[in-house]
């Protein structure tokens, strides 16, 4: 990769880009509460089963359309898995979440002029804008290559969940490292995953994921919006 796409998905991924994705947990607050995760080992499992039976069943092969889409300036594809991906968000905290953190990102890229007219145009369209296409549009936009930003999106993802441990097990800074570069290697089999899956294939189903995020819209004490 060139140095300046590289650049440009460490800025894409890094949790300081204002989006909040700091703010949400996506229902890891409601295992935490519940005592599903409370140490590293449970932690680690929680995430990992989340990277692969959701994250990378659903929402990594959506960004890897999107992104495919947005490089052929292909509207009526961007539209397609745009509205899916909204559609298949099953509870209103994640809903909020994506419309929340992709409706921030794109209207940075606007602000900042990333982007041909083509592209904007393609984005502008769209009623509502999830992370993942705001995410691909960056992407396109500024040439990070599709694989590199499928992984960026995961580590960004992955980084953000033991980010949430760190804080709310509570985990160490060492435990929290130690657990984030485990991970690396299931990050990989995730985004290859991810680019593998035929349509058909893709699921959104979690049903205990869901029903977590609704216990969560109620959670009496709580520090993340998700």
């Amino acid at each position: 990769m060139q140095a300046t796409a590289l650049l440009h998905l460490l800025q894409l991924a890094s949790p300081s880009l204002p989006i909040g994705a700091y703010s949400y947990s996506q229902g890891l607050e409601a295992a935490l509460e519940n005592g599903t995760v409370h140490d590293e080992a449970t932690a680690r499992g929680w995430i990992i089963d989340t990277l692969h039976h959701v994250v990378a069943r659903f929402e990594a092969p959506v960004l890897w359309r999107l992104l495919q889409a947005f490089e052929a300036r292909d509207a009526a594809r961007v539209a397609e898995w745009n509205e899916r991906f909204v559609a298949a968000r099953d509870t209103a905290e994640f809903r909020a979440e994506t419309i929340q953190m992709g409706y921030s990102l794109a209207k940075l890229a606007i602000d900042l002029k990333i982007g041909d007219d083509a592209l904007r145009g393609i984005l502008q369209t769209q009623p509502e804008v999830p992370l993942p296409t705001a995410l691909a549009y960056a992407a396109v936009a500024l040439d990070v290559p599709h694989e590199a930003a499928l992984l960026g999106m995961l580590f960004s993802w992955a980084e953000n969940q033991v980010l949430v441990c760190v804080k709310s097990v509570p985990l160490g800074q060492v435990a929290g490292q130690r657990l984030l570069l485990s991970l690396q290697p299931e990050l990989e089999i995730a985004a290859q995953q991810a680019m593998l899956l035929a349509d058909h294939e893709l699921s959104n189903w979690s049903p205990s994921l869901s029903l977590l995020s609704m216990r969560h819209e109620v959670q009496y004490s709580r520090l993340y919006r998700s």
